[in-house]
C-alpha cells in the first residue's frame, strides 16, 4: 500500500558502530524522528537505526484513549509506516528477530499497538510512557500468541497522559500471549525517559552497563 497517511513522510536511516541489529524508533507527539537518536546511541553500540517522521509531528490526532475510530485513518497509516520500516530492515539484510522497536509517548502507543496486532516476530518492543490504543483494550484485536518476543514497558505512576492502569493492561495482553514482560512503574517521574530505562535497554542490547553519561 502506497497511498496512506504518512506515506510520503521520510524514514531517516543512520548507523551506530558496526551494525548487527536494526532499531526502529518512534517519536512522540510534537517531536521529531531525529530527536530519538540520542536514545538509540545511549542503548546500542552497533545498530542500523530507522526513524520515521510523522506528518505534522503527530501519528494520530486524538488521545490514544479515544475510540479507535476517532484516530482513523491516521492510525492505520501510522501502523503501515512501521511495516515500511520493518521492510527496510529486511531489505538491509536483517531477519525479524534482529529488529527491535522503541517508542516514546505517542510512539510507545504505536509500537505496542503494532506489535500486539501483528506478532511480527521481532526481538523487542519497548514502550516508554505509552500503551495499547483505544477507549478500552479489546483483546479480539490482538494476536493470541507471540513468537519469541520480549516487551519492556516503563512509565510514571503519575504520568499526565498515560494512565498506569493502561500500562498494566498492555502488559497483560502480551503476557497472555506468552511474553515475559518487564514492566517498571516509577514513582512521580512525569512524562519522560529516565536513566533506569536507558540502562535496562542497554543491558538488553549490549549485555553491559552503560557509562554514566546521562
Amino acid at each position: 500500500m502506497t497511498d496512506y497517511k504518512h506515506a510520503n513522510s521520510p524514514i531517516i536511516r543512520d548507523e551506530i558502530g558496526d551494525p548487527d541489529k536494526a532499531i526502529i524508533l518512534l517519536h512522540g507527539r510534537g517531536a521529531t524522528a531525529r530527536g530519538m537518536y540520542d536514545l538509540a546511541a545511549a542503548v546500542a553500540d552497533d545498530a542500523v537505526v530507522l526513524a520515521p517522521q510523522a506528518v505534522n509531528r503527530t501519528w494520530y490526532p486524538e488521545s490514544f484513549m479515544e475510540p479507535i475510530e476517532a484516530n482513523q485513518p491516521w492510525l492505520d497509516g501510522s501502523l503501515q509506516k512501521v511495516d515500511d520500516c520493518l521492510t527496510m530492515a529486511s531489505n538491509a539484510g536483517f531477519e525479524p528477530d534482529e529488529v527491535s522497536v522503541l517508542g516514546f509517548s505517542q510512539g510507545a502507543c504505536l509500537a505496542t499497538e503494532w506489535a500486539a496486532q501483528n506478532d511480527p516476530g521481532i526481538h523487542l518492543v519497548a514502550g516508554l510512557s505509552g500503551g495499547l490504543i483505544g477507549a478500552e483494550i479489546d483483546r479480539s484485536r490482538y494476536a493470541s500468541s507471540f513468537d519469541d518476543l520480549a516487551v519492556f514497558l516503563g512509565c510514571s505512576d503519575t504520568d499526565p497522559h498515560i494512565p498506569v492502569e493502561r500500562v498494566h493492561g498492555t502488559a497483560a495482553v502480551f503476557e497472555e500471549g506468552g511474553v515475559d514482560v518487564e514492566t517498571r512503574i516509577y514513582e512521580g517521574m512525569g512524562h519522560t525517559i529516565n536513566d533506569d530505562e536507558r540502562q535496562f535497554l542497554r543491558t538488553l542490547f549490549t549485555g553491559e552497563e552503560p557509562a554514566s553519561v546521562f
